[in-house]
């Protein structure tokens, strides 16, 4: 039995906040008048058509008018025909106009504004991508590109054309007749705007339980297909099933809901619309009996109430949807509000060429306040030196790299690069310096020569197939059917594990960067495949600047030093040799993997 409680009512009159809608409409505002000639025109155009077409009905009561007299006189109603002709064809004219003029300006802000999201997202912290989930993400952005186009469209297209209409038509009856008209037709107007207004702001926090749970059920299934292979694993498909389905029986309740209120709120239009038509049509025609009108005032009554009426009828709709695209707009927007953690200061400096040295200066760091990853650790690479960093999992290896990317930035001490400090630098400068070969390799849903080539997008194949060579995967690419061209699946999954490392080293090494990061470069390699390919990461750490971090120790033997880290501290240091006479935790450590490759290969 479902429960009731999975959707509270929301409160009589709760809309959104209107600093909220006036905050959104100041910030979508500037990317549409830019194109303020196009506007204007636009403008221009929309209230040239609301003319012609408010003139069509009058023409139509005079032709009514000439064709009932007793004196018909020919050429009036076949010039007045031509006129009606010239009118009805001008209202689609000057609205085909605008649709011309605006429809650049439109696509050009959703572009911009999607563009300019889509920056800001690359350049929030990888805590924040750490925190928030995809799909969400995605949908956010999807549904707010739309209804900026949705605003934009309902509100030129919508709203200030029926405005303009009734202003023409409340002038003309008030001119040509009598208050009472004026009256009667404003009162209608408020009374159904006052209705649509009340109960959409009423309905506004059932449409947002729709979106959330819409958006809460994309997130699941995006999370369960990029985890694809661990469902099957464990056997797990009804789990994700029933898992989606419960967020789906929240979708469903709340979009049940939604569509009955709606029609609730259709009936009440409907009803207004009613009576207000009626007693129209009751004053035009006791003004006929009584002499004081003719038929054809009759008739321009009518087609006013027509043209009015039916646009207002859609414009409880359009109200509708223009609160959603706010609503829509305003999350997309609170993605531009996010705070960029990491952000290069105003005087921030373009990293120097040359030989690089760096230098971890009493450094502390914690992911969480109450969790510290990093203790006042202390240690340099020199120019063109290798040092690796070991010991076991936690102890905060992999952390070193995110800092020296500058993905965060340290708590308590300061990282240089030749003496400066990595927040004194542009963060674009920084990366281009630094190639790295991560533990856990994504790769993008595209050819493998896409992916070798994103290291430098602007090499040339012959380079792309050198790194490949130089990765030792040149061979393998070579016996594929498609062979550079082989699409390599949603995150490299059509490749092993070994395939995709050597396509991240492939990659890193094509970058050619003065500083160079292995993180557990070969953990995915077999041994014979290791030794292969660490001979050209040796090589290609020549002259480099290159920090190793690995669990293997038999890919640090050469390093020029080699520190064992535990809990965040450095708590040995020296070269191989050295580690080994010392009789400490490496060479506890180098004791047990060796045993381990013995038993391995027995």
């Amino acid at each position: 039995m479902r429960r009731s409680t999975a959707l509270p009512k929301p409160p009589a009159g709760q809309a959104l906040a209107q600093t909220h809608v006036w905050l959104t409409l100041r910030t979508l505002f500037p990317y549409l008048w830019r194109y303020r000639l196009r506007v204007l025109a636009a403008l221009g155009c929309l209230i040239g058509a609301k003319l012609a077409n408010v003139g069509v009905p009058m023409i139509f009561k005079e032709m009514i008018d000439g064709l009932g007299g007793e004196q018909q006189v020919l050429a009036l109603p076949v010039l007045l025909l031509a006129l009606y002709g010239i009118l009805r064809f001008s209202t689609s004219l000057f609205t085909e106009l605008r649709e011309i003029l605006f429809a650049r300006v439109t696509q050009r802000a959703v572009r911009q504004v999607s563009l300019e999201v889509f920056r800001h997202l690359h350049a929030l912290s990888l805590r924040f991508h750490l925190e928030r989930q995809t799909g969400g993400v995605s949908r956010d952005i999807e549904r707010g590109s739309r209804s900026i186009s949705s605003l934009i469209s309902y509100t030129l297209y919508s709203i200030l054309p029926t405005l303009v209409e009734i202003g023409l038509v409340l002038a003309i009856l008030f001119v040509k007749y009598d208050i009472g008209y004026v009256l009667i037709t404003l009162a209608s107007l408020i009374a159904y705007v006052v209705f649509t207004v009340r109960v959409s702001n009423w309905r506004i926090d059932i449409r947002r339980a729709v979106n959330e749970n819409d958006s809460a059920a994309n997130t699941r299934a995006v999370d369960s297909l990029l985890n694809y292979e661990t469902v099957k694993y464990f056997n797990n498909e009804d789990w994700e099933a029933r898992r989606y389905d419960e967020q789906l029986l929240k979708w469903e309740d709340a979009a049940t809901r939604s569509q009955t209120t709606l029609a609730y709120l259709n009936l009440g239009q409907a009803a207004i619309i009613a009576l207000g038509v009626t007693a129209m049509m009751w004053r035009a025609a006791s003004g006929v009996v009584a002499g004081q009108m003719t038929i054809g005032d009759l008739v321009l009554v009518n087609a006013f109430l027509i043209q009015l009426y039916m646009p207002l009828n859609f414009l409880g709709i359009v109200y509708r949807e223009i609160r959603q695209a706010l609503t829509d707009i305003e999350r997309m927007f609170n993605l531009l509000h996010e705070n960029q953690e990491i952000a290069d200061s105003p005087d921030a400096r373009e990293l120097p060429s040359g030989p690089l040295q760096i230098n971890f200066d009493a450094v502390d760091f914690a992911y969480e306040a109450n969790r510290q990853i990093l203790k006042n650790l202390n240690f340099a690479i020199a120019p063109g030196k290798t040092v690796a960093v070991v010991g076991h999992s936690g102890a905060g290896k992999s952390t070193l790299a995110r800092l020296l990317y500058r993905f965060y930035d340290v708590r308590g001490g300061a990282i240089r690069i030749n003496g400066h400090d990595l927040r004194s630098l542009r963060q674009g400068s920084l990366r281009a310096a630094i190639g790295i070969v991560p533990q856990d390799t994504v790769l993008f849903n595209d050819t493998i020569f896409y992916n070798i080539n994103y290291g430098r997008p602007t090499a040339s194949r012959e380079e792309v197939m050198a790194a490949a060579r130089a990765a030792q995967l040149h061979d393998f690419i070579e016996s594929l059917p498609l062979k550079y061209d082989t699409k390599v699946g949603e995150r490299g999954l059509k490749l092993s594990g070994g395939e995709k490392q050597r396509v991240a080293i492939a990659r890193a090494l094509l970058k050619n960067p003065p500083i160079l990061i292995f993180d557990e470069a070969t953990s995915a390699l077999d041994s014979a495949t290791e030794r292969a390919i660490q001979a050209q990461l040796e090589q290609a750490a020549i002259g480099r600047t290159t920090l190793i971090i690995a669990h293997r120790l038999s890919t640090v033997m050469n390093a020029d030093e080699i520190l064992v880290m535990s809990a965040g501290h450095v708590i040995e240091r020296g070269t191989h040799p050295a580690l080994l006479a010392a009789g400490g935790q490496y060479a506890t450590m180098w004791m047990l993997q060796q045993q381990e490759e013995q038993q391995n290969q027995g």
